[in-house]
């Protein structure tokens, strides 16, 4: 059994629940980090939003077991896709739309990765330098398809830390083992041990990476604040360049076979789909303004370790992965791209001898729940035999809302 590609994402999955958490170290320190330090409006929005979710804040309902009459409170998540309260029933329905798309063969999986020297820049420029990789990683992969006579199919996912929660640029691809042939008459398949050489991927992914990054400086889309103004004349960056694309510079491209077949790689990558840098369950402790939280040590085979840090440095570490609005970190290309993946699965399936997957039914969000997560949200939590009905709605709170700054929520989710 192989063992998964990123351990950074299955870190802290254990499901119980655990304290302190995220939001409390916001809560503590938030105002103090905001006042010694220059925030885009983005970052304000995501410590404000995690600081609300599930409270008063935000207002909620009033539910009543039918059994033992207690009633209970539930207050209303606030949607934001960095906080960790939030994304469970996100990453329910990414996992079902997934499972009806997953074609009858052997899948891959892939991991891109860049160079760590390239992180001050990619994180100055995140919508620019990370649009980038996407657009290197699809088309590496689909060109090495079009050699093989076909069109792939691939789903990438950005990730864009490590344990310690500092940058680690990376996107991991879930790419079924056949194609689509270009006059679409035949399911072209691929050795289900063997998709692509990686050094021949990762030389292709480096050389497209690097030339749309030159092209980008030459049309001055890159901005150099701070600390990489250094690296903001052509010298400089023609010198940063020459160093990436040295021999010497490792450019890591990894790609296996699936450790538990195609719905196995599916559900891990769900898991981490809508994660956040960091989930609360990793957080130990938070006291004398330092934040303690476990890890998993790479270097000594994943081993469970602590690492305390000041709380400054823990939200400055976090906030360094809140993406760009609206940019979105699950992208679909090949057989998979939304403008032509109803055609051409049911092209591949048919050459593949298989019926169409039935469709999701019609669930609320209860029975979702219960069938993907085994967790009923309607039982009681208090006599554990009853089911909760609702009562009434509680309104916003709005004078318990965080100090750091207002922000918007169209609308909120209760999951």
């Amino acid at each position: 059994m192989h063992q998964p590609v990123c351990p950074e994402a299955a870190a802290g999955d254990d499901p119980a629940e655990f304290s302190p958490e995220l939001a409390d170290v916001f809560r503590l320190y938030g105002d103090r980090y905001a006042l010694n330090h220059p925030l885009p409006q983005s970052h304000r929005n995501v410590m404000a939003a995690t600081e609300a979710c599930r409270t008063a804040t935000l207002g909620g309902r009033m539910e009543e077991c039918d059994h033992c009459h207690e009633k209970v409170i539930l207050y209303n998540s606030c949607g934001n896709r960095h906080c960790p309260k939030c994304g469970a029933m996100a990453t329910a329905k990414w996992l079902e739309a997934r499972l009806v798309e997953v074609l009858p063969a052997p899948y891959f999986h892939g991991t891109f990765t860049v160079p760590h020297k390239l992180n001050p820049l990619i994180r100055c420029n995140k919508k620019s330098a990370l649009g980038i990789l996407f657009k290197a990683v699809s088309e590496t992969l689909l060109q090495f398809g079009r050699s093989r006579g076909g069109l792939l199919g691939i789903t990438a996912v950005l990730h864009t830390w490590d344990q310690k929660l500092n940058d680690h640029f990376h996107i991991h691809c879930l790419i079924p083992a056949g194609m689509l042939s270009h006059d679409r008459t035949r399911w072209v398949p691929v050795d289900p041990k063997f998709l692509f050489p990686v050094k021949a991927l990762s030389t292709v992914f480096r050389a497209k990476f690097l030339e749309y990054l030159e092209d980008a400086f030459a049309q001055d889309k890159l901005i150099f604040p701070g600390k990489t103004v250094s690296l903001a004349s052509p010298d400089a960056f023609a010198r940063l360049m020459r160093q990436v694309n040295s021999k010497k510079k490792q450019w890591v491209v990894d790609c296996r076979p699936p450790f538990a077949g195609p719905e196995t790689v599916v559900d891990y990558l769900a898991r981490y789909t809508y994660r956040i840098a960091i989930s609360s369950n990793r957080i130990l402790d938070i006291s004398d303004g330092k934040v303690t939280f476990k890890y998993k040590d790479r270097k000594d085979n994943n081993a469970t370790r602590t690492v305390t840090l000041d709380a400054d440095e823990f939200i400055r570490r976090f906030l360094l992965h809140v993406l760009p609005d609206g940019f979105q970190r699950v992208r679909h290309y090949g057989l998979f791209a939304n403008r032509n993946k109803k055609h051409d699965l049911a092209r591949c399936r048919e050459l593949l001898g298989v019926s169409p997957p039935p469709q999701p039914a019609g669930e609320s969000t209860r029975e979702l729940m219960l069938r993907i997560a085994g967790f009923d949200i309607a039982q009681c939590p208090h006599c554990k035999k009853g089911t909760l009905r609702f009562v009434g709605t509680l309104s916003p709170q709005p004078e318990f809302a965080p100090s750091l700054s207002p922000f918007t929520t169209e609308v909120y989710d209760t999951s």
